[in-house]
Parts: C-alpha cells; structure tokens; sequence
C-alpha cells in the first residue's frame, strides 16, 4: 500500500508511543521512513523503534532549537529528494499550566503550547510542500478534547482545537497541489506523553465505560488508520479528524 513512498515520522518517544504504532504501520506497508528523537536522552528509547522497522534515517529534532527542523528536512532532501507523506504527532506545554484552569494559563506557557503543539504542523507542512512534488499527505494527532471540555485536559483542548483549525486551512491551501491534511483523534493512550495529564487514569477509565465497543484503542489501530491515510486509497480524503476511539466521542 506504502511500497515506494518516502515518509517522515515525528514524535516517537518509545515503542510504546502513538508515533511509534503508526511507524510500525508505515513500514509493514512498505514505506521506507526516517524518524526523529527529541535529545540523547530519549535516543535509547527511540533507537529500538527505528531499528525494529529498518528506517532509512533517525535524525535528532528538539522543535525549540533554531534550525533544528530545517536541518530534518534538509536530510530528506539529500536523502531522497522528496516526501510523500508526514506525521506529527509532538505536543508540550509546562506542567504548571497543563495542570491548571484555562483561565490562569500564563501567557509563557501558553505560547510555549502553541508553538510546539500546533505552530510545529504549520512548519512542518510549509517545509514538506516543495518535497511534494506529486502530492502527499500530512497528518497531525489530536483528541476528543479538541471539541468538547474534557475535566483535566485543560489548556491543551484549545491548543488542540487550534491545530485541527490550522489542518483545515492546509487543506485548503494545498489541496490544488494534490497535498492532502488530515487529523488522528484517538482516544485516551496509556503513553508517556499522556501521563502527564493530571487525573489520567480517570480520563482512561472515562474512555473504557463510555465508548459504545467498551474498550481503549491501541496504538496499532491508530497506525491502521495513519496508513490508509498515507496511501494513494485516500486520495479523496482530506482537511478531516478522524476518530479512533471505540466511538467514545459520540457521547457526551
């Protein structure tokens, strides 16, 4: 489905992360791939991911650095002298807002939550439409939040609902060059970055009874879903979120 299409992976932080299922998709669907690691320190974690799936390139990105993202991109050029399709799948934001009311979020830790959560799509998409010559597919990670409040989500349901808005409008923009744009939502993952939402195991147990399947979804369902967006079967689909929750976001 994948086989000789060329793709960039952001966000794997362990075998265990959202990114890291949808890699493991890309490539068992032929693609080949190059992922990034935040820092030394998330390298050991990364390295297993990328040696178990053969990628052609692990490359270091910390999106706070100057250049850093240019640096990736310029690999890629390099390396295989265009791209077929992204994912970004990074979020932050400090721990003191992130655990806070929206309404006392500093506007350090605000702009901070923006810039890496959402911003980094909009890079991200700007730097990949040269390499896409013949069209492509970007795809970003959300959640349900986005849409509705969720109790201890909290600043990150307006960051998130931002970047499905900057989705739609990549869209559109690249949507007469064949580039399409397109949002995971999936439910609530026992993953490192969701550990520090506070009160996270009441948000998984919220998920578990009230989705109509009555289970959490796994992050090789979500890789599932990353590629058949990926893939020339989703030519027609594009400035979309799509939910892989067990159907969780149908219910108030």
């Amino acid at each position: 489905m994948l086989k000789g299409k060329y793709g960039l992976v952001v966000g794997v932080a362990n075998s265990q992360s959202i990114a890291a299922g949808c890699a493991r998709a890309f490539a068992g669907a032929g693609a080949d791939l190059a992922l990034t690691y935040l820092n030394e320190r998330a390298l050991p974690h990364v390295r297993p991911v990328a040696e178990d799936i053969g990628a052609a390139a692990l490359l270091p990105l910390d999106l706070a650095q100057e250049g850093a993202l240019e640096a990736v991109f310029d690999d890629i050029r390099g390396r295989w002298g265009r791209l077929d399709f992204l994912l970004h799948s990074v979020a932050f934001c400090p721990k003191e807002d992130l655990h806070g009311r929206v309404t006392d979020c500093s506007a350090a830790g605000f702009a901070q939550a923006m810039d890496i959560s959402c911003h980094s799509f909009l890079r991200m998409a700007r730097l990949a439409e040269p390499l896409m010559t013949a069209g492509g597919s970007l795809m970003t990670v959300s959640y349900y939040g986005a849409e509705k409040v969720v109790d201890h989500y909290n600043i990150m349901g307006p960051v998130k609902a931002a970047l499905e808005a900057c989705t739609r409008h990549v869209a559109a923009e690249l949507g007469p060059q064949g580039i399409r744009a397109n949002v995971l939502s999936p439910g609530p993952i026992a993953t490192r970055a969701a550990s520090g939402i506070d009160h996270f195991d009441a948000l998984i147990e919220d998920a578990r009874t009230r989705a109509p399947e009555r289970r959490l979804v796994t992050i090789d369902e979500v890789g599932a879903v990353a590629a058949f967006l990926a893939s020339d079967a989703a030519s027609g689909v594009t400035g979309t979120v799509t939910h892989i929750d067990g159907g969780r976001h149908v219910r108030m």
